[in-house]
């Protein structure tokens, strides 16, 4: 055997190869032979120059093609013979090539580490209870409403309050005077409690009355997206024009059906039965984070750099897409990047750990995602969202990645339904 297998962790080897003697006659032979059919020298036609010529222009390139190609093969033959589950590409190092001699170089490589996990039973986890209350329901139904609702002015000696609309003007002023235009709003309908504004602008308007006037004093979040206005002093001069709320129709079975229910009756049980299911997703979703938690607290291993790395760019290009939806560019997600890398790679390197452990434990329970689960979660999907189950289906059917990616998710669902048979539910 003409190489060693080093251990420098729990998922890297290194692999040390020594050829004592190399000849590469043969291969440089036959590449220079490949070379003479593709080559146009000057005075002979394509594939008619003599392969003496050939090798005299190209034979140093060739030779070196020759060895890359000799060492990647006895690279990937290794790993084959060492069964070797590797991740990202290999780094090659420490070359020393006499030529018609010998070689010897190294091969540093990463590869997926042994996961044994342990001490599922003396996992304890909160199991919260799920209901719907029917201030739930009538939420929603305002929610529906809010397409058919009318915007009036509040008359008579009202104060402004939450959940009401302040039409508004205001220009905010900076500890040194500017008064930048994008701090500026004329006639500005803003919803009280909504949040639009940056905090405390809202809670400061609560109490004025239609006419009034107000100076608010805010200081602007450290994580704001305007890099000079981060943690910045501001007043704003306000002045309430006006009061609003919006005046909701009654919810009668005609309204009902042309929201797609049956009666006011069919979208009640409807609603509460579908609040009930997002609520059982969401208690699931933090359920299972929690036990993540847990099981990488108990079970420690090294995991692959390039695996944390291809996921930390997978979660960038999601946030880039999602910020730019937002109005950032590219300067302020290259800050916002700056800033936050850190928290990126260990949100990259829980993801990496938590994938390894329940791939290990899927094998374990034998948990895989058949055909009837993708069909159940294609109905399940349908029910939820309203749409013909056989579009879901098309869709997810016509990208064998979205359709892997879901069978992932399944599995991943199944196999929690495995663990929380073994841990213990209080």
């Amino acid at each position: 055997m003409s190489y060693t297998v080093e251990t420098i962790n729990d998922c890297t080897k290194k692999l040390v190869f020594n050829f004592e003697t190399l000849d590469l006659t043969a291969e440089i032979k036959t590449a220079i032979i490949q070379k003479q059919k593709t080559t146009s020298l000057k005075g002979f036609r394509k594939g008619k120059a003599p392969l003496s010529m050939v090798e005299q222009v190209y034979g140093p390139q060739i030779q070196t093609e020759a060895l890359n190609q000799f060492v990647q093969n006895q690279f990937f033959d290794a790993v084959q013979k060492e069964e070797l589950r590797i991740c990202g590409y290999p780094t090659f190092e420490n070359m020393n090539y006499e030529e018609g001699k010998s070689v010897k170089f190294d091969a540093l490589v990463e590869i997926f580490p042994t996961v044994e996990v342990k001490n599922l039973d003396k996992i304890t986890v909160a199991k919260e209870t799920v209901s719907v209350s029917d201030e739930d329901v009538a939420a929603m139904e305002k929610n529906y409403l809010g397409s058919r609702a009318e915007m009036k002015e509040v008359e008579g000696d009202v104060k402004l309050e939450k959940g009401h609309f302040a039409v508004l003007n205001f220009q905010g002023e900076k500890e040194d005077g500017e008064r930048p235009e994008n701090m500026k709003g004329e006639e500005f309908l803003l919803e009280i409690g909504s949040g639009q504004f940056i905090p405390g602008f809202e809670d400061g308007m609560i109490g004025m009355k239609k006419g009034e006037k107000k100076n608010i004093e805010l200081t602007f979040p450290g994580d704001y997206h305007v890099e000079d206005l981060k943690e910045a002093k501001v007043t704003f001069e306000t002045e309430l024009l006006e009061i609003k709320q919006k005046i909701f129709p009654d919810f009668t079975d005609e309204l009902a059906k042309e929201f797609g229910f049956e009666s006011v009756e069919d979208f009640k049980t409807k609603t509460k039965d579908n609040l009930f299911k997002q609520k059982e997703r969401e208690v699931a979703e933090k359920m299972h984070q929690e036990i993540l938690e847990k099981l990488i607290e108990a079970n420690t291993f090294d995991v692959p750099a390039s695996l944390v790395s291809q996921q930390e760019a997978s979660l960038r290009e999601d946030l880039s897409r999602n910020l730019k939806g937002q109005g950032f560019n590219d300067e302020m997600l290259k800050e916002y990047f700056e800033k936050w890398s850190g928290d990126m790679t260990d949100k990259a390197t829980f993801q990496v750990r938590s994938g390894l452990i329940l791939d290990n434990l899927a094998k374990k329970f034998n948990v895989e995602a058949s055909d009837s689960d993708f069909d159940a979660k294609i109905e399940e999907m349908a029910a939820g969202s309203g749409m013909q189950a056989d579009q879901i289906k098309s869709y997810y059917a016509s990208d064998a990645k979205l359709k892997g990616n879901l069978m992932y998710a399944i599995r991943e669902e199944k196999t929690f339904e495995k663990i929380k048979e073994e841990i213990k539910l209080k």
